[in-house]
């Protein structure tokens, strides 16, 4: 990604986050070193439980069922961020282009609610979770929001969304390609730019299923796409060259540089934020990265205000009600268009 503007030094050791559990695991499973050989025997284990769930499925032993509208699932087959949500809105966004009255359906992971809930632009995150509380953000309109349900049965959350909105014509699903007493017509694979890593199983690697297998369409993040038999199209994720208020408006990219950042992010893969950040021009005096989901209830900022707050979109749902100063800098997505082609040709008529 061409950077625009004077690149910036890089922050000092001292500014510089150490790696998180999480962020050590996802490094190791890149490669077959030690430590992937020594967990193997466990993935082995989970490949057969994998399996098996898979068998009790097809044999009728545990039930699945659809809602009586076609189901696009939108999910991936690698433990940790692929970059579902943003796919999720672009894919309603064309939907609704087209005339289709679209709901969506998510687990709403990280919420402090159970059962099933409506998310609204305004719901707040701890309630529904930190990444449908963004898509109903971004799938507002007007004041007209994108029908939005979480539970964490997917079938439940169908059936509550046609209860309330029965004219809806299809539904997406965030998620949920694991989530199989849902029935779905179109399965989406999502894959951010490491692929499927080792190519092992949880824990020794990062599949969550063994890969390749079937699905109708891969989207891939990278110089080359993974091994599949299902048509494969590349898209392109960069950050957008403005950031938002809290109350919408926005602040051009441009503008920051030369200022003090002050950089958080609570994502998968937060250092690629980072990196973005400075291919733009900015100045990270400080990067956190904070796990994944991380709700922000204990967390506390620097006490220097030469230093601007800075936070992914998906993180600004739960900061901006306590620190409504940040500024978020959203994530924009290209998306081959050779896939919405193929994806016409795989939805019902």
């Amino acid at each position: 990604m061409a950077g625009s503007g004077p690149q910036p030094p890089a922050p000092s050791s001292q500014a510089l986050p150490s790696l998180t559990a999480a962020q050590s695991l996802h490094k190791a499973w890149q490669s077959r070193g030690v430590a992937a050989w020594v967990l193997w025997p466990v993935s082995c284990m989970y490949r057969a439980l994998v399996a098996f769930r898979r068998w009790l499925y097809r044999a009728g032993i545990l039930s699945s069922s659809h809602p009586g509208r076609p189901v696009i699932v939108v999910g991936n087959v690698i433990a940790g961020g692929a970059g579902k949500t943003p796919v999720v809105i672009e894919l309603v966004r064309y939907l609704q282009a087209r005339g289709l009255r679209v709901g969506v359906i998510s687990r709403g992971y990280g919420r402090k609610t159970t059962g099933c809930r409506e998310v609204l632009a305004d719901s707040p995150a701890s309630e529904v979770g930190d990444e449908p509380a963004l898509m109903a953000r971004n799938l507002s309109d007007g004041g007209a929001t994108t029908p939005l349900f979480v539970a964490r049965q997917r079938t439940e959350a169908a059936r509550a969304l046609l209860a309330a909105y029965p004219e809806t014509q299809m539904i997406v699903c965030d998620d949920g390609l694991q989530h199989l007493a849902l029935r779905r017509d179109v399965e989406v694979c999502i894959f951010n730019n490491q692929g499927v890593g080792n190519g092992f199983l949880l824990p020794a690697g990062p599949l969550r299923e063994p890969w390749p297998r079937p699905t109708d369409l891969v989207l891939y993040a990278g110089d080359a796409p993974p091994r599949s038999a299902a048509p494969s199209f590349r898209m392109e994720r960069h950050l957008a060259d403005f950031a938002l208020r809290a109350d919408g408006s926005r602040v051009p990219l441009q503008d920051l540089q030369g200022q003090p950042m002050h950089a958080v992010a609570a994502v998968a893969r937060p250092a690629d934020f980072f990196a973005m950040l400075q291919t733009r021009g900015l100045t990270l005096a400080r990067t956190e990265a904070l796990p994944d989901h991380y709700n922000f209830d204990s967390w506390q900022r620097l006490q220097d205000n030469r230093q601007v707050l800075i936070c992914t979109e998906k993180d600004a749902v739960k900061l901006w009600p306590r620190h409504p100063d940040a500024l978020a800098v959203p994530l924009q997505l290209h998306i081959d268009s050779a896939f919405f082609a193929a994806l016409d040709a795989h939805l019902p008529t």
